[in-house]
């Protein structure tokens, strides 16, 4: 696969790489250089943030208690 480079520095990910890795608008990239590669990689801060409050606690007072219900019933 490749990418151009676009005269302000901005490229496209092809559709097959942002489908694989969820990548939707918005979605935060961390950006890292090693030698002469990028490595881009979804910020792990970015997806828990995406993904607080939307789990319900389902008669658990705290995420505290739900977690430790979980752990006993392993």
């Amino acid at each position: 696969m490749e990418a151009t480079v676009a005269e302000r520095g901005q490229i496209t990910l092809p559709k097959a790489v942002r489908d694989a890795l969820g990548l939707t608008k918005g979605t935060l990239l961390k950006v890292e250089l090693d030698g002469s590669r990028i490595i881009l990689r979804k910020s792990v801060d970015d997806a828990i943030s995406k993904a607080r409050g939307k789990f319900a606690l389902d008669g658990f007072d705290s995420g505290e208690d739900a977690a430790r219900a979980m752990r006993d019933e392993e």
